[in-house]
């Protein structure tokens, strides 16, 4: 199903792009737009993780860079019976995460510091239980290449307006203007072929690897009103990335590939509460003290009197 909705987004963007190529420069513009576009979808099969990582600056670590963090990984993924992830942290103050890759063998998962900052280590292994729960449902492909096209079409529209040709070879006040809206009609291809249900189907693989749905319920209601408040680096340069988060941030309910959070509230709380599949013991709690679960990670400050947890990045003893 997942290859069947990919084939059709590809063709529908590659439409999009000839259409654009003939609006500015008629069917010498088609033709040269479907050449570009086919070379866009063979570089992007092959790179859209390459490109969505480095358009977050994300820097991969490992388990002498980070190790609780890089472990905590491990763990999950071993859990969910998936080859090990490349493991990325961004530097932003936004609190998301997200998975990039074309198949298991080659994804990688990557949070932000922000993230790492606002949760305890049950609640972030949630978050990455699910970004683990994309990889193992093999949703990452299409995530990533409709991330990277969309914006690559919203982009190539704009440039048309400021490079058209003029004259009869140049489009129509109205083509440019069709051009401009270009750019939420690739918001909604992004929403059609990423189906919200999608976000469900993570919520619950997240809760069963990590074995905790109530860890991944309160990540969600700790980071959805921050997610959506503070900016993005990486939704900034591309909108479209937003739709690859835990939580999209900058995108309104008409354009959001994700259901709202409190449906997915309500839906990890009924696994907890047994209505689901059985979870199993929870994967985080090899990495939590069972004395006592941790307050959520705040970045240490100068001289501050509260120990950061080993999950933050940030530590003042790396």
């Amino acid at each position: 199903m997942n290859g069947m909705k990919t084939a059709m987004l590809l063709a529908a963007l590659t439409a999009l792009f000839m259409a654009l190529g003939y609006m500015f420069g008629g069917s010498g513009g088609a033709m040269i737009a479907l050449v570009i576009a086919a070379g866009m979808n063979l570089f992007t099969y092959w790179n859209a993780d390459k490109i969505v990582l480095s358009m977050h600056n994300a820097k991969e670590v490992d388990a002498h860079s980070a190790p609780d963090f890089y472990n905590l990984v491990a763990e999950l993924a071993r859990r969910a019976d998936l080859p090990m992830p490349k493991v990325y942290i961004v530097e932003d103050l936004n609190p998301n995460a997200f998975a990039t890759g074309r198949n298991p063998e080659n994804a990688a998962v990557a949070a932000t510091t922000g993230l790492l900052s606002m949760l305890s280590r049950e609640e972030v292994a949630g978050v990455m239980a699910h970004e683990l729960g994309h990889v193992r449902n093999r949703d990452t492909l299409i995530m990533t290449m409709v991330a990277t096209i969309a914006g690559a079409i919203a982009m190539i529209a704009n440039f048309g307006l400021f490079f058209r040709g003029n004259g009869e070879n140049g489009p129509s006040p109205v083509a440019g203007l069709l051009a401009v809206l270009v750019a939420p009609f690739a918001a909604m291809i992004v929403q059609m072929a990423i189906s919200r249900t999608r976000e469900y189907g993570a919520d619950r693989a997240g809760a069963e690897i990590s074995g905790s749905p109530r860890a991944l319920a309160s990540a969600l209601a700790r980071i959805a009103d921050p997610a959506r408040r503070i900016p993005s680096q990486g939704a900034m340069h591309n909108p479209a990335a937003a739709q690859l988060y835990i939580v999209p941030t900058g995108v309104s309910d008409l354009f959001s590939t994700h259901p709202a959070t409190e449906k997915r509230i309500a839906a990890l709380m009924a696994m907890e509460e047994g209505n689901g599949a059985p979870a199993p013991a929870s994967a985080a709690s090899a990495f939590v003290a069972p004395a006592a679960r941790p307050a959520a990670v705040s970045v240490p400050r100068s001289g501050g009197a509260r120990r950061p947890s080993a999950l933050n990045p940030n530590r003042a003893d790396r």
